[in-house]
């Protein structure tokens, strides 16, 4: 399997080349040379074999990457020690009743690991189920491709003997889970800086990006909108010209990201086919297609669905859920791919964007892997900030695709509701997605004629947020939540003294630009002075 670029045919690399890249070197973002097709046949028995995520995931990733650069033994090995996400590490053992209750409080643990797949309201009054993909080490979905990438990245780092330097910008669980898994990767070549947004991310996530204390992690607080560092970032990527090192940038735009979080999508269909009693094939194809609704940022886990929907998994249309930074709902609603002027605060953080990068391998595949006129609409947006498509194009994406916008006070009414009539605790982005697929249809307490199936992606733990579950359910809920099923090993990251990281300002009467340039030095010089 090769890589090449969504602008530029002509360019080949090698998955270890694409994956240590980030971004493809004009500018656009590594895809395969072509997806591998999934058969009904290979599906039928992945469904009959593969009841474990690790084991599922490198199957999947085997598809993608040549034995001569990671061996099945060494695959294996690698999702194996991504997705064992053991307490015992630390010499902590849960006790019996936080094994009991493990998919309830978020401490998930050991190597049988799976992602539950739980149906909301009895079988005979939903067709939703909600996919629990928080159970990782920071609490958020972002372990999965997260943990991945970092121990491929380390992989490679130890076959070179070379240094790399990971660069990567959060909106609140990227960051976290990269800290965690260049942590627990304990490689001595591998390095990380992360830069966040001041102000614009919960207390605990910040405190799980503060409170850690390594050499090899370094923590940056910028005074600016989410996604205010990925030019810089971007920047410092392109132009990297260190021989004995690299410098990687991990977040979602990296190929080896919605990779892995395509396995998401995999595992959520074959277990919503065993809870539904369906075979995966019958006499006239497939029995089941599976809506997906997700809350959506930098369109990661969106392309990741989109490559599996592409490569043959029987999904049928694929649901934003995105709060007032709209741009995704815009682009699939109106054609409107257009950068707003600025970032609004909200209470689902998280996917605070105002460009999302992935947009571009929507783009890619939306056109049948046309790099000429990907090329083309990039220009523009890069050049205008504003995009529009129109014509087939629009109706095209509105095929595969459908969203809705959603306002603090609906994420909020839509957590309530769904305890109150469930007793199911959400977090504020996966009660955005549950209220994006109220808006388009979907009812989580009937079975609607004519609707499919749909899964609901939960991509992290109401842990995380005390002001948005304070705020929607009251202090003395939180209050009870924080007695009753915090998870232990988050109860221990509230106790912990933070450091203070390092601040870029952004200094009064200086436009973005300017000051991204100043950004982009800084991270250059402490790149330079703490890893190379």
């Amino acid at each position: 399997m090769r890589y090449t670029s969504t602008r530029d045919s002509s360019l080949s690399f090698s998955f270890e080349e694409a994956l240590c890249s980030g971004y493809a070197p004009d500018g656009g973002l590594f895809v395969p040379t072509s997806l591998p097709k999934i058969e009904a046949s290979i599906l039928k028995d992945w469904y009959e074999q593969s009841s474990c995520y690790s084991e599922l995931a490198a199957t999947i990733l085997r598809l993608f990457i040549s034995r001569d650069e990671i061996s099945d033994e060494d695959l294996f090995e690698i999702c194996h020690k991504s997705f064992s996400f053991g307490l015992d590490k630390q010499g902590e053992d849960e006790d019996d009743e936080d094994k009991e209750n493990n998919g309830k409080n978020g401490d998930t643990a050991g190597s049988s690991f799976t992602v539950p797949v739980k149906r909301i309201g009895s079988p005979s009054s939903s067709s939703a189920y909600i996919v629990e993909l928080f159970h990782g080490p920071t609490f958020c979905f972002k372990d999965f491709g997260m943990r991945v990438v970092v121990n491929m990245l380390s992989y490679f780092a130890t076959k070179r003997q070379k240094n790399i330097s990971l660069i990567v910008s959060t909106t609140g669980d990227t960051g976290p889970a990269a800290v965690q898994a260049v942590s627990d990767a304990d490689n001595r070549l591998l390095t990380l800086m992360v830069h966040f947004p001041k102000g614009q991310i919960s207390a605990f996530q910040r405190k799980q990006l503060t409170t850690v204390k390594s050499p090899r992690v370094h923590v940056v607080a910028f005074e600016g909108g989410g996604d205010d560092m990925d030019l810089p970032i971007k920047n410092i990527l392109s132009s990297s010209t260190h021989h004995d090192s690299w410098v990687c940038g991990v977040n979602s735009y990296n190929i080896g990201r919605p990779l892995v979080q395509l396995v998401h999508f995999v595992w959520t269909y074959l277990r919503v086919c065993e809870q539904e009693h369906l075979d995966i094939v019958g006499g006239d194809g497939f029995k089941m297609v599976l809506d997906i609704i997700l809350p959506t940022g930098a369109m990661g886990n969106m392309a990741g669905g989109y490559m599996a929907k592409q490569m043959g998994v029987p999904i049928g249309r694929l649901c934003a859920g995105v709060n007032v930074n709209d741009i995704t709902h815009r682009a699939i609603q109106k054609g409107e791919f257009h950068k707003s002027d600025r970032m609004e605060k909200t209470l689902s953080d998280a996917i605070n964007i105002q460009v999302p990068y992935n947009f571009e391998r929507i783009l890619f595949y939306l056109s049948d892997g046309n790099h000429a006129q990907v090329r083309a609409w990039m220009d523009v947006m890069e050049k205008t900030q504003k995009l529009n498509l129109q014509g087939e194009w629009l109706k095209k994406l509105q095929t595969d695709f459908s969203s809705a916008r959603i306002t603090d006070e609906e994420m909020c009414k839509t957590m309530r509701n769904v305890y109150d009539e469930y007793s199911y605790l959400v977090d504020p982005h996966t009660a955005v997605a549950i209220a994006a697929a109220e808006k388009n249809g979907y009812h989580l307490n009937q079975i609607k004629s004519g609707l499919p199936l749909f899964a609901i992606l939960s991509t992290a733990s109401p842990c995380k947020f005390e002001e948005s579950v304070t705020i929607a359910l009251g202090k003395e809920f939180w209050e009870q939540y924080l007695k009753d099923q915090f998870p232990a090993r988050a109860k221990a990251i509230l106790s912990k003294i933070e450091c203070e990281p390092t601040i870029y300002e952004h200094d009064k009467g200086v436009g973005l630009e300017e000051i991204q340039k100043v950004w982009e030095e800084n991270s250059r010089n402490l790149i330079k002075k703490l890893f190379l």
